[in-house]
């Protein structure tokens, strides 16, 4: 017997799965929000809900079909379930088809009309379908967010501002009563929060245009700290970032704690995935500024929809035809997503594969341990591409910002000005005085204490020591999923491949040396003031952004405690002397060893002094970092390996290569003095 297949039309079924899989993440989310907010307000904090469904679409029709004397007496469920229910009546596969064959010899299938030309429709498919409505809604219902919080907090505790004109409130009996909320209604409860009557605020996107509800001097809440839960971000990036605005405005005693409410579901990145890229558009319009629309809330991993989503995902599907991929095979995943993948004439993969939005919205409809486990190496995929963007310089991730305690102007030239509105592009050279922030143990065991999995981490070689904490994976060219872990320090940290650390210097030491060990480390950070010289190009950059060195793409803000402040591409050493070229100015620098060695292992590599046009640059020799002079002459070979250097034939060409730990001996010997 053949179905009628229930994937006909993608549009309605992906839009049904997206809001109803929303809801039941949400629903998911309450019971440790609940808890979250309880804690805050134990702190003598103050709590905002970010939210956009409020149920009330679903209480008008709930309400609509009930008569007299059951509104009376409500007892009513606001679950988006009926939505569910609807739709799989509607869609359920119940048509039967019929199998032929054409003149040709070809199986072909039809649907089955009668003889009045009626459809046929499958007893058994909708027997199936029935069972599946009767076992759906003889679950417990989904709640509503909205009325979860109301519930358990209670309406005098809870400040509601939304759209919503009425709603069901529970009485002291147990009993469903429906108020009605007049036009100010919202407007009360707001200055209810604000003067500290009620703890809790939940907004919509109805509710919120226009208002605040931050910590201000003037409102008799001004000393609770608002910890500001973004429970639902909804589709439109503008509207969220418009929300977080409520709650951090000027003239705050303090500013809010934005707390994201994921779940551990990784198919919820399909919803991160729409506001982060959205979030990514939005911001100054400064080429890169885009901190003031995402807040930092969001990784770059997390926009599935971006460049680096898109090749991960083309390679994740070849993955998949090679059959190299753990989590399902090609031909289970087509089965169970109705998404044609391979040519049916030789099994080849489809020049043109369905695309992200797609692909993301059919793995709703897969069971969370296979979400879960496609997304484990999907995210792995897109994760190794973002780290080696970030590493190499590339990755744009929004405005940086670099805090001195001052900052001294060494030298200043103009690059361009604009001949219409006269603004200027300029090139400064800085002196920074900086004082790294370093993490106290107290806040270092606050943040990562409870979570499982950690290690107390010691070297040998330098002396130095590192908490070991779980990271993200990711996958490699083979669909293997490469364990990673994060090495915090007291000024900061990085990730490693957490099997690496079993042949490096790193040992597992006493949690108590550990905090003695930690503690020292951050009384010397607190005491020293480094010192770094850095050029960065100010100004007016879009006009001349294709100019600028395209080696490190991100934007930075570079302030000081005086409330200095400047904006602009900072500008390696090393390209000093390309961009004085192009913009016919005198800047010419001489690069120090150690100078040069950093732009190397920075990914752009320099020009080497003394060696011609030969470059030292970090190149990759069977999975190994080696710093390399690329085009050495050939007439100073001898002498280059005389100095320390050494050469190994690959490809049938010499190449000539620096042990790192000699480099700055060696550099200082091959460049001539000034």
């Amino acid at each position: 017997m053949i179905y009628q297949s229930i994937t006909a039309n993608d549009t309605p079924r992906d839009e049904t799965e997206q809001r109803f899989f929303s809801a039941l993440l949400v629903a998911l989310k309450m019971p440790t929000l609940i808890k979250a907010i309880e804690a805050e307000l134990g702190h003598g904090h103050a709590a905002v809900v970010q939210l956009v469904t409020t149920a009330e679409a679903i209480l008008d029709r709930r309400l609509a079909g009930l008569s007299d004397e059951e509104r009376a007496s409500l007892d009513l469920e606001l679950s988006p379930l009926d939505t569910l229910i609807e739709y799989l009546r509607s869609g359920f596969p119940t048509r039967q088809m019929r199998t032929f064959r054409t003149d040709g010899g070809d199986l072909r299938s039809e649907l089955m009309v009668d003889e009045q030309g009626n459809p046929v429709h499958c007893q058994e498919a909708i027997r199936a379908r029935d069972n599946l409505i009767e076992q759906l809604c003889s679950m417990p219902a989904i709640p509503a967010a909205l009325d979860s919080l109301l519930r358990h907090f209670g309406t005098d505790a809870v400040a509601e501002v939304t759209g919503r004109s009425r709603r069901i409130i529970v009485d002291r009996t147990g009993r469903q009563k429906l108020e009605r909320r007049g036009a100010r209604a919202s407007i009360a409860d707001a200055d209810a929060f604000q003067d500290g009557r009620k703890a809790v605020l939940v907004f919509s996107d109805a509710g919120g245009t226009g208002r605040s509800y931050h910590a201000e001097r003037n409102a008799k809440s001004a000393g609770r700290r608002r910890i500001h839960f973004l429970l639902e971000p909804g589709w439109r990036a503008a509207t969220a970032v418009q929300g977080l605005g409520r709650t951090h405005r000027t003239n705050q005693t303090m500013p809010p704690v934005f707390r994201p409410v994921t779940t551990d579901c990784k198919g919820e990145r399909r919803f991160i995935s729409t506001i982060a890229r959205r979030l990514d558009s939005l911001g100054a319009l400064t080429r890169g500024q885009r901190q003031t629309g995402g807040q930092n809330l969001f990784d770059p991993a997390d926009n599935l929809e971006s460049d680096y989503a898109r090749e991960a995902l083309n390679q994740w599907y070849h993955l998949l035809h090679d059959g190299k991929l753990a989590s399902t095979t090609l031909e289970a995943f087509a089965e169970l997503t109705g998404l044609k993948l391979t040519n049916a004439d030789d099994g080849s993969l489809l020049e043109h594969l369905p695309p992200i939005q797609r692909w993301l919205n059919r793995i709703l409809a897969l069971r969370i341990a296979t979400q879960n486990a496609i997304f484990e190496e999907y995210l792995g995929l897109i994760q190794a591409r973002v780290d080696a963007a970030r590493e190499a310089g590339t990755l744009d991730v929004g405005v940086e910002t670099i805090l001195a305690e001052k900052i001294i102007l060494l030298d200043d030239q103009l690059l361009r000005r604009d001949p219409v509105t006269g603004a200027e592009t300029r090139l400064q050279r800085l002196e920074l005085h900086i004082k790294r922030h370093a993490t106290s143990f107290h806040r270092l065991m606050t943040v990562w204490g409870e979570t499982p999995d950690i290690g107390y981490l010691w070297n040998s070689r330098s002396g130095r020591v590192a908490l070991r904490v779980p990271s993200w994976s990711v996958t490699d060219e083979e669909g293997r999923i490469i364990p990673m872990c994060r090495m915090v320090r007291p000024t900061g940290s990085d990730r490693h491949d957490a099997a690496s650390l079993w042949h490096s210097h790193w040992t597992a030491i006493d949690p108590a040396e550990f905090q003695s060990r930690w503690d020292e480390e951050v009384v010397e950070a607190q005491s020293k003031v480094d010192v770094e010289t850095i050029s960065i190009a100010t100004g007016l950059l879009l006009p001349v952004w294709h100019k600028l060195p395209t080696d490190d793409v991100r934007v930075w803000r570079v302030s000081d405690e005086a409330g200095n402040s400047l904006l602009g591409r900072i500008v390696p050493d090393h390209a000093i002397g390309d961009l004085a070229s192009t913009f016919g100015i005198d800047a010419e620098l001489s690069l120090t060893p150690d100078q040069i060695i950093a732009a190397a292992r920075g990914g752009a590599g320099a020009l080497l002094p003394g060696l011609g046009a030969s470059r030292l640059v970090m190149a990759l020799v069977n999975g190994q970092r080696r710093l390399e002079i690329r085009d050495f002459p050939p007439e100073r070979r001898e002498w280059l390996k005389s100095l320390g250097c050494f050469v190994e034939i690959i490809a049938y060409k010499t190449r000539m290569f620096v042990p790192a730990d000699q480099a700055e001996d060696i550099l200082t010997i091959i460049i001539p003095d000034p």
